[in-house]
């Protein structure tokens, strides 16, 4: 999505909530739109402070935060409890290699089985985008 869209989009979403597009929410998601992939909650805060040096580190965290309840943006947890960012395009899983760290971005259809199984059997909902699945890429594998 390019970014003036996204902005008009997140402007709307947040007019509907009695809420507004302020300066700081505007940074990140540029900063986010103009970086694609998954940040952590620094390197967000130094990616907007090259666009807009006056966003305070604090404001960028309370921003994001502000962002993902209203869906613009997810956080997932990685590793031991590290959290990155990205903008919510789809619905997808991530997985992440416990060797060399590289994250991975799925269709959330990758668990539909496992979803249906685990409601089906134990009447459990299964939201797996909160969470990083833990495992091995292909290329430690051939290492």
């Amino acid at each position: 999505m390019d970014a003036d869209r996204l902005l008009d989009e997140t402007a709307a979403l947040l007019r509907a909530r009695g809420e507004r597009m302020t300066g700081p929410r505007r940074a990140v998601l540029l900063a986010l739109a103009r970086n694609p992939g998954h940040h952590a909650p620094d390197d967000v805060a130094r990616l907007v402070a090259d666009l807009d040096a006056t966003v305070h580190r604090s404001s960028v965290y309370r921003c994001l935060e502000a962002l993902r309840s209203l869906g613009v943006v997810q956080h997932v947890h990685v590793g031991h409890g590290a959290t990155v960012y990205h903008l919510t395009d789809t619905e997808a899983v991530h997985a992440q290699c416990r060797h060399c760290g590289a994250l991975f971005t799925l269709p959330a259809s990758v668990l539909d089985a496992a979803g249906s199984a685990l409601r089906d059997e134990h009447g459990f909902a299964l939201d797996a985008t909160h969470v990083a699945l833990s495992g091995t890429c292909a290329d430690c594998l051939n290492a």
